[in-house]
């Protein structure tokens, strides 16, 4: 390959969203010419996005996955969620979300983070994408026309728009200058796999206990995802704990709603932080996905709220000439359209954050009172539902 290579689109990150959004607009513009960079191997062990997390994908992150022919939910990393219990340890408040109230297979597909994204970057060979690594990008020089991307190995790039996919902590919104505003809650969160005694058949759970918010995400093998929320200082004791006590522990932390735990695996922590770039977009170039907002896990809606930067990306190719891609009304109206449902989410999720981490007995029976009118009400439950399928920002 030449020293210098002209590309539509370099996107900088490979990992689940920065590979998605190489596949999205190349399936839907199968003309662009695409680049992906990638700093580490799909397969290497240390490819922080391909640990042993799972995420959550919304029955319409499904649907347009499954439209563009890059996810299939017939796979042995899956699991369909069918019903989502939300409660409230220690009060009465509680509700539950099930599947068929909203005339739906699934309200959500739990997926394997490490095989979906070998799968996507096994695509991304197949698709025609160019693919640079490992590789990092050292800088970005922007003319009116085109952006020059030069990278460690010597590459240089000239392409019509960056997107930038590098996560939450990306080196390229540093290098871009691009502002994070950042505000870190008092709380990290413990991730691992938990097997059970029994079939989950299923369930998922959102269950705020007095170290913080659980989530149980049902996953293949009869395991869950477990995402649990704790103070800062807790996190290394409970990382470390022997896998008896450890279990133990949780038991007694969420009870016995989700059934019996007998089997932990490896253990993670990591910080949380509610965080948005200054702004979606520079001359040429986009932010998207971690690298462009930071929410908590509570709701799982992180990788969704990602999706959704990228369908709009897509689609945007698909409505202007390549002449258009990457100036400045391609990317304002991208700017223009995300700004909403970010905004929207990220409020959503840090008021429930906040509302279930206080302790006062005036707002536990609030809480109470308010799971208890969903419950009663399909109608305050139907935009938790809503957000929970991934339809709030589609107003359906």
């Amino acid at each position: 390959m030449e020293k210098t290579s002209n590309f539509d689109v370099v996107i900088v990150g490979g990992g689940l969203a920065g590979a998605t959004a190489a596949l999205a607009i190349k399936k839907q513009s199968p003309q662009c010419c695409i680049a992906v960079v990638e700093a580490n191997k799909p397969q290497s062990e240390y490819h922080p996005s391909f640990d042993d997390r799972s995420i959550a994908l919304a029955a319409q992150s499904v649907e347009y996955l499954h439209e563009l022919g890059i996810f299939s939910a017939n796979t042995e990393y899956m699991a369909e969620i069918h019903d989502v219990a939300v409660s409230d340890r220690g009060h009465f408040g509680k509700t539950w979300i099930n599947k068929d109230e909203y005339g739906v297979d699934a309200l959500g597909i739990v997926v394997e983070v490490a095989p979906f994204g070998h799968q996507l970057h096994t695509q991304l060979l197949q698709n025609d994408i160019t693919l640079f690594c490992p590789d990092t990008v050292e800088g970005i020089e922007p003319t009116l026309e085109f952006s020059q991307v030069t990278l460690n190995s010597g590459m240089e790039l000239k392409t019509k728009l960056v997107v930038v996919a590098d996560g939450a902590n990306s080196p390229t919104r540093q290098l871009l200058k691009g502002e994070f505003d950042r505000v870190a809650y008092e709380q990290g969160a413990l991730i691992a796999n938990v097997g059970l005694a029994q079939p989950h058949q299923g369930k998922a759970f959102e269950r705020f206990t007095q170290h913080g918010p659980m989530a149980l995400l049902p996953m293949s093998r009869n395991r869950y995802s477990l995402v649990w929320c704790m103070p800062e200082e807790d996190l290394e004791t409970f990382r470390t704990l022997p896998e008896e006590a450890f279990l133990h522990e949780l038991q007694n932390a969420f009870g016995y709603r989700a059934g019996q735990f007998v089997q932990v695996g490896q253990r993670a922590t990591y910080p949380l932080v509610l965080g948005r770039v200054n702004s979606l977009v520079q001359h040429r170039c986009v932010f998207l996905g971690n690298a462009a907002h930071a929410i908590h896990p509570i709701a799982g809606q992180g990788f969704n709220l990602g999706l959704r930067d990228i369908q709009v990306l897509a689609k945007l190719f698909t409505e202007t000439s390549a002449a258009e891609w990457g100036d400045y009304r391609f990317t304002e109206a991208y700017k223009i359209a995300r700004d909403p449902d970010i905004k929207k989410v990220m409020t959503l999720t840090d008021a429930l954050v906040r509302l279930f981490s206080n302790e006062s007995r005036v707002m536990a029976l609030g809480r109470s009172l308010g799971l208890l009118s969903m419950t009663l009400s399909p109608s305050l439950k139907s935009p938790l539902a809503k957000q929970l399928m991934g339809k709030i920002a589609q107003g359906v």
